[in-house]
């Protein structure tokens, strides 16, 4: 099969999009707020683990050439480096 070339805002337009129509109903319970849910943008598979390095080798295993998107699960932002994670979903 031939490797679809994606830029980074491709790959993260497409896992916004995955995560918004399909995943989120999916993982957003209490038992997974602030996990790492990594797609798989291509197919739409995806895998959660609470730092995503798991989910990615996983999805790896099935999908060696994927292209891979994170986000912490009912939060604005995966990582934080001196600034703010905020809380997207009640608690």
């Amino acid at each position: 099969m031939t490797q679809t070339q994606l830029s980074r805002h491709e790959v993260a337009q497409r896992g916004k999009k995955l995560y918004s129509d399909n995943i989120r109903a999916k993982v957003e319970c209490p038992d997974d707020i602030g996990k790492m849910v990594i797609i798989d943008v291509e197919t739409g598979d995806f895998e959660i683990d609470e730092l995503g390095i798991d989910s990615a080798r996983k999805l790896r295993e099935r999908h060696p050439d994927a292209h891979l998107f994170g986000l912490r699960i009912g939060y604005n932002v995966a990582e934080s480096f001196g600034g703010v994670i905020e809380r997207t979903t009640a608690k």
